[in-house]
């Protein structure tokens, strides 16, 4: 069976606050929380508390998304022991804490493989809990919100006022295989917009030297692909890895994002901090940039469903 690679979606979600909200600083968790809540509201058939024991774990779509270990088993060739979630919620990206009733918030949707085709699940999920409401009580009561537009590919796909869906051809192909570029020595700069949270050798890693970038990049695509493509890239990893080595850490201006949340689930805080900053390479780079391209789109290391792990990145002019 040919595979046209990783059916991948970014969907934008727009929403106007209908009063006055407090929100955290890093809005990850609050997001991922109330959508993970009105998700399973709007899916769950039997309304069960506990997925464990629910009959209809392999085939409800709760599961596959939030609950994915017991509704997707991880392959025997795949390199983590547990199968990734099919989507990252990027929460908005602004510090900012007050919100006036009114303001406009914005976070993105990515979705990976066959639940691209249940976009509507999603947002009526969203509009569910924008009714429940989010952030700390004013009053006595969560601020709501209401959803107005959803975008994709830059253009409006969704529209409260209509009710209306038009998704056709919004999701694209990502491919990770052949994708080498003709580029003898370039530098790149990385920026890690969200706590960039990697664990190597059984540790947290606080620095980014390329070969661990790389490490974190090759399971990542590899994970995802294998569960939502239906095979692994044909990529050289052990080579990958050894020309890694070679590629050098020109300039990085990184610092620790400290941070942890509560899980409800576990009833404990769990800890969340990571790196945040730029850090630039320099070498032969011409066959990692595809790789580093596709994290840009799909998020990198721990708890990416939060929104962690996001980065962008800019290939810079040679000096002479």
């Amino acid at each position: 069976m040919e595979m046209n690679g990783l059916q991948y979606g970014k969907y934008t979600f727009s929403c106007e606050l209908d009063s006055p909200a407090i929100l955290p600083e890093y809005k990850g968790s609050t997001f991922r929380g109330v959508f993970g809540t009105a998700f399973k509201q709007v899916v769950c058939a039997l309304k069960q508390r506990e997925c464990e024991d629910c009959p209809l774990r392999r085939q409800c779509l709760y599961t596959i998304v939030f609950e994915t270990p017991l509704a997707v088993a991880p392959k025997e060739d795949l390199r983590v022991s547990v199968t990734p979630h099919p989507f990252v919620l990027q929460p908005p990206e602004t510090r900012k804490q007050d919100f006036a009733a009114g303001e406009e918030l914005q976070f993105s949707l990515l979705l990976f493989g066959e639940v691209n085709s249940q976009l509507p699940f999603f947002i009526h999920a969203f509009q569910q809990a924008g009714k429940q409401g989010i952030g700390k009580r004013i009053n006595g009561r969560r601020p709501t919100f209401h959803l107005k537009k959803v975008y994709a590919n830059d253009q409006v796909i969704y529209a409260a006022e209509t009710g209306l869906l038009d998704n056709a051809k919004t999701a694209e192909w990502l491919s990770a295989a052949g994708n080498s570029l003709p580029v003898k020595s370039s530098r790149v700069r990385l920026m890690l917009k969200t706590p960039l949270r990697l664990k190597f050798q059984n540790r947290i890693e606080r620095d980014l030297p390329f070969h661990l970038l790389v490490r974190a990049m090759l399971r990542r695509i590899s994970s995802l692909f294998i569960a939502y493509a239906g095979d692994e890239p044909d990529l050289d990893y052990r080579g990958l890895l050894e020309r890694a080595q070679k590629v050098r850490t020109e300039d990085k201006k990184l610092f620790w994002h400290d941070w942890e949340r509560y899980s409800n689930r576990q009833k404990q805080r769990m800890p969340m901090s990571g790196m945040a900053g730029t850090v630039t390479y320099e070498g032969e780079l011409g066959e990692f940039l595809p790789l580093i391209d596709i994290c840009s789109k799909v998020n990198i290391g721990k708890n990416t469903a939060f929104g962690l792990g996001k980065v962008d990145y800019s290939r810079l002019l040679e000096t002479s």
